[in-house]
């Protein structure tokens, strides 16, 4: 009678053990074992340990939307700069390689012969040159800009308390983030939007703020990479405040370096037109005060005639 209690117990807690087993902060980890360990796929047969007692490494998260998209496995549903060096991500996911840290390589080709540089949250900051492109070392992001767009409130808010509520959020929501980095929070309740500074000293390497970064675009655009599956929702006055867009600016420790080569024919073609226009309107204003001159110069002439 012993032996089949102990054999019951023995099997609950090897039961309760499978249930804890799990990734809350990757909901496409697989996990098993005694103690727990976690993994995600990144590539046919290529597993990557993932530690998920923090946020995933923006690069591993990278790796496995990719691989997920490859295989028809689900990944998603359907301010203004701060400085002028600040940049978007124009370029989206790509297949990235990544250091055994989780880190970017700080070049990137994504399996062609085209290659570019990346700064700590692989986001292209260079132009895009073939493989010979040298990328002399991983920049890293010092500051980050959040954009994001509340959906109607039933009341007003009080923009006042707007900062410590962000803070908290964060902090809460992105595995205990340092919220004392939350430097600045500006509201426009006309516009419905919410302007966070997030930066850190430059030099520091311990804070990692792209990370904290692609976890709430994923919240606010897609759907939550966490697998409690909740919503990033700052509380304001008992209110839920939920977002409905996100735009992340990056600032690099160092300039980033495009060209005009690489501009998009938009661009290129708005750029002509402006530079027309300026040069027609110069042109307009020499030949009017020329023509003005003239008629000054004859009418002159005409009074000294009878004199």
């Amino acid at each position: 009678m012993k032996m089949w209690i102990v054999l019951a117990l023995a099997a609950l807690a090897a039961g309760a053990s499978a249930q804890s087993c799990s990734c809350d902060s990757m909901k496409w980890a697989t996990c098993d074992g005694n103690p727990c360990k976690c993994y995600v796929m990144v590539g046919d047969l290529m597993k990557q340990t993932l530690d998920c007692s923090s946020l995933i490494p923006k690069c591993f998260l990278m790796k496995a939307e990719m691989y997920r998209a490859k295989k028809g496995l689900d990944t998603r549903t359907i301010g203004g700069k701060p400085v002028e060096t600040a940049f978007v991500d124009n370029d989206g996911i790509y297949d990235p390689e990544c250091e055994n840290d989780g880190k970017f390589k700080a070049k990137q080709c994504n399996n062609t012969e085209e290659c570019w540089c990346v700064n700590s949250a692989g986001v292209r900051r260079t132009d895009k040159g073939d493989k010979s492109l040298k990328c002399e070392k991983l920049v890293e992001t010092y500051w980050v800009r959040l954009e994001l767009k509340h959906k109607p409130m039933s009341s007003k808010m009080d923009a006042s308390k707007m900062k410590t509520a962000i803070a908290d959020a964060i902090n809460k929501r992105y595995g205990n983030f340092n919220k004392d980095l939350v430097k600045e929070v500006k509201y426009d309740e006309d516009a419905r939007m919410i302007v966070v500074d997030v930066m850190k000293p430059k030099g520091d390497r311990k804070s990692d703020l792209t990370q904290m970064a692609y976890y709430m675009e994923k919240d606010v655009k897609v759907l939550p990479l966490f697998k409690n599956q909740e919503k990033f929702e700052p509380i304001v006055n008992g209110q839920k405040v939920e977002m409905e867009n996100i735009l992340v600016y990056y600032v690099d420790e160092e300039a980033p370096t495009f060209t005009m080569k690489h501009l998009t024919g938009g661009i290129i073609a708005v750029i002509v037109v402006v530079v027309l226009a300026v040069v027609a309107g110069l042109l307009l204003l020499f030949f009017f005060r020329r023509r003005q001159s003239q008629k000054y110069n004859k009418a002159q002439q005409r009074e000294m005639d009878p004199m």
